[in-house]
């Protein structure tokens, strides 16, 4: 039976008490620090002002971490995802959730943190804003990377380059940036069965509970309080009603 643990705090400050070599994978969404062409724009607006529409029909709250500037964003992202690196055991894979605007900088941050960048992975979102005069924003991306070789091996699976699925809706919206549930089951394939997936930015616990109806186990880290609740609530509930989900379904 897979387990699961969710730590409320900030992830720079729990990341360093996990053990070495104790995770399998690294899936991630963090606070993109972006939403606008330029500085001032990406430092000057709340979360939910930049991410969410005007016509949302929720409130859900803010979450903090989402005003730094590009050098603060980079510093900050390489040393999350270098402690990331000495919990993943050697071969794991490494997935992180970015944007169009901090793609570049989010790929500078893998690999100075000692990853080795594999891929993107883009996400199209079904239902997306529309932009006047240009391209709908109908894309987020993954980028993958992994600890050294993969290890093809301990996971021999052959898995999608190009994933489909709409965020979440009405009451089944737990977050300002929840992940689709289909989304994240896709992903967490990339994670040895059996595994154990950690999370530093675990939002309202879509990941987790991907990997629970998978047979995966997780360790989650969350800054706000509101939402570790609400990921708890779903990885309790999700543990609870647990059927193991066939590979490649």
């Amino acid at each position: 039976m897979p387990t699961w643990t969710m730590h409320c705090g900030d992830a720079l400050t729990v990341l360093h008490t996990l053990p070495t070599n104790s995770a399998d994978a690294a899936i991630t969404d963090p606070p993109y620090n972006s939403g606008g062409l330029t500085a001032a724009q990406r430092t000057s607006d709340t979360a939910r002002g930049k991410y969410v529409s005007g016509d949302a029909q929720h409130q859900l709250p803010d979450f903090d971490g989402d005003s730094r500037d590009q050098r603060g964003y980079l510093a900050w992202l390489n040393l999350v995802l270098g402690q990331c690196y000495r919990i993943a055991r050697a071969g794991g894979p490494l997935l992180v959730f970015t944007d169009w605007r901090q793609l570049p900088i989010t790929s500078d941050a893998i690999q100075a943190a000692g990853w080795t960048w594999r891929g993107i992975v883009p996400w199209h979102k079904p239902i997306a804003r529309p932009a006047r005069g240009g391209f709908r924003r109908s894309c987020e991306y993954v980028l993958w990377a992994s600890k050294g070789r993969v290890d093809a091996d301990r996971n021999p699976v052959y898995l999608d380059g190009l994933l489909s699925a709409s965020q979440p809706r009405g009451t089944k919206r737990r977050h300002i940036t929840q992940k689709p549930d289909e989304l994240m089951r896709d992903l967490v394939q990339i994670c040895p069965p059996g595994g154990t997936i950690l999370d530093p930015f675990a939002g309202s616990g879509s990941t987790g509970t991907a990997a629970l109806a998978t047979g995966r186990s997780f360790v989650g880290i969350e800054l706000s309080a509101r939402y570790a609740a609400v990921a708890e609530d779903r990885l309790r509930l999700t543990q609870e009603d647990f059927t193991l989900v066939p590979e490649g379904e």
